[in-house]
């Protein structure tokens, strides 16, 4: 399709994300945040965490993605991503789980935690609540609203 990107999100395990219509895709480089638009020039980036958008006309698509690579040729991009998942994938009560055990064990004071893992997994369940969090919201979520422990 003229005018338009092929987009494709893997990880070891299967295929998280493909659409053949997309305007424009935002990734998490790790040199920055990355654009990219129909026609663009070939490219190899490393990922790093974050949010990845997929443009397509009025509707946008959200993934979290933690670490892998970005390639860009003849209007495909492919990502080959360590983690990822599409924002409907996220289990709001899951992620805060895990944010809530993190900040526990920062907390603590003891010297055989390791404070960098303790820290990563913070920052994975933080980035994975914003994107839930943003996608339901752009939805209109159409529910009841989520608990302050959720927000």
């Amino acid at each position: 399709m003229a005018g338009k990107l092929r987009v494709e999100v893997v990880t070891a395990e299967r295929v998280v994300y493909q659409v053949e219509d997309a305007d424009m895709v935002i990734a998490p480089g790790a040199e920055g945040t990355l654009g990219i638009l129909p026609r663009h020039a070939p490219l190899v980036s490393l990922l790093s965490m974050g949010e990845m958008r997929v443009k397509r006309g009025r509707e946008e698509d959200s993934l979290t993605i933690f670490g892998g690579f970005l390639e860009v040729a003849n209007n495909v991009v492919r990502v080959l991503a360590d983690v990822a998942e599409r924002a409907e994938e996220i289990d709001l009560a899951r992620a805060e789980e895990a944010r809530q055990r993190a900040l526990a064990r920062l907390r603590e004071r003891r010297a055989d935690i390791d404070r960098r893992r303790a820290e990563m997994a913070l920052r994975r369940s933080t980035i994975r609540l914003a994107v839930a969090r943003k996608r339901r919201a752009r939805a209109g979520a159409g529910g009841p609203p989520l608990p302050e422990a959720q927000l």
